[in-house]
């Protein structure tokens, strides 16, 4: 069984219109139907899938050379009503009965199959394998243990301070996400963010986040210390309409300036949506809020989109950091985004800092804000008030020593 997902097609249909769409559909089936033999089947799922059952191959090697030629087929230019249309085409293969002895099993499999070629850059075919099942399910079971641990807040945030090598001070800190697994102990964002975003989930995260952050800067303010937060936010909850009152709510029910807020989005997520990115980022600095373009040379942007920003901070992404003291052309981009911070009257940061030459390195180009492992983990806030006792708050805060 070979299960067929069309690439690009939401932009025809969108783009061209649904008129235009369905015409596609028709000329796609007509020439999987002109490549397979009078014993096959094909069907139409629903959208832009189809299914094809094909009986008595005798090797896996003549399977894959017609998905091969059906990918090949599906690719070619189509002629509809005055538009050529490209599509692209992506293939799971599954086998009876060896990946499963009932249909609806079978085309599951080859379903997960074709999610695989997609995740192998589209236009491919993958053949389904066990690891593909065990994957889904660790997958699934992740999930569900997620949307638990957002039910019974088993989140935490540590913070990792930034210093002034200027002067060694420490600056502010950045909130960073941890999940304490009840069986897996402490989790880092990297294992469970991506799955957060797919599931929707991050939003709840995100609000989670932004209540914690807020309650202790409060309690920090309570106790005689002042220090600014960064908090990453992510693009859907840039696009859920309500953060800006949502983080003006939580800045008056926790008696805090917002001044004492920093929100980091990622440059990425910025240039998807330039547009709607601005409008809120300028709500934000209005209120106060300090606004940061985070991993930043990673995400092409366009410096006409830059420079009309309302932001504050770049901040350099760790990649060009890890080699700064021993590659020359990580040297220069550093150096260029400096350059340009210092034109566009931006602070800059760069963060990732684990060894003694890389932040003498950025000292000596003139980056003096950084963050890293080398100065200090992330820390609960407990170790960060001890961390802080031996080191100096910078100027939102009060000499600790």
């Amino acid at each position: 069984m070979t299960f067929i997902d069309l690439d690009r097609f939401k932009a025809v249909n969108d783009g061209l219109g649904h008129d235009i769409g369905d015409l596609l559909l028709q000329e796609v089936a007509h020439r999987i139907q002109e490549r397979l033999r009078s014993m096959d089947t094909v069907a139409r799922m629903g959208g832009d899938e189809f299914v094809v059952l094909m009986e008595d191959f005798d090797t896996a090697g003549d399977c894959a050379s017609l998905a091969d030629t059906l990918i090949r087929e599906i690719a070619q230019p189509m002629a509809l009503r005055g538009h050529t249309v490209e599509v692209g085409a992506s293939m799971g293969i599954a086998f009876f009965p060896e990946d499963g002895s009932e249909a609806l099993e079978l085309m599951k499999r080859a379903d997960m199959a074709m999610y695989a070629a997609k995740a192998a850059g589209r236009n491919t075919y993958r053949f389904f394998q066990k690891e593909m099942l065990e994957r889904v399910n660790r997958h699934l079971s992740l999930e569900m243990e997620l949307r638990r641990a957002v039910a019974r807040q088993e989140f935490e945030l540590h913070y990792q301070p930034r210093v002034d090598l200027a002067n060694g001070r420490a600056l502010s800190v950045e909130a960073l996400l941890r999940w304490r697994h009840p069986e897996r102990g402490l989790l880092l964002p990297g294992e469970f963010i991506a799955l957060a975003e797919e599931s929707g989930l991050i939003v709840d995260i995100g609000a989670w986040v932004l209540d914690e952050a807020c309650r202790q800067v409060s309690d920090w303010l309570a106790r005689g210390t002042t220090l600014r937060v960064a908090v990453n936010v992510s693009a859907r909850q840039m696009g859920d309409g309500d953060v800006v009152e949502r983080i003006s709510a939580l800045t008056a029910r926790h008696a805090i300036s917002p001044a004492l807020l920093e929100i980091e989005l990622t440059e990425s997520a910025v240039m998807a949506d330039p547009e709607t990115v601005a409008v809120v980022f300028s709500r934000l600095r209005k209120m106060g809020i300090t606004i940061a373009v985070d991993d930043f040379g990673t995400g092409y942007s366009s410096l006409a989109y830059l420079r009309r920003l309302p932001i504050d901070v770049l901040k350099i992404d760790r990649s060009f950091v890890m080699n700064v003291d021993r590659e020359e052309e990580d040297a220069q981009i550093v150096k260029t985004i400096l350059a340009l911070g210092q034109s566009l009257k931006l602070s800059v940061v760069a963060e990732g800092i684990e060894t003694r030459p890389q932040a003498e390195l950025l000292r000596s180009v003139g980056c003096n804000i950084v963050q890293g492992y080398h100065f200090s983990r992330p820390l609960p806030p407990a170790q960060l008030e001890e961390w802080l006792r031996g080191h100096t708050v910078g100027d939102l805060g009060l000499a600790q020593g």
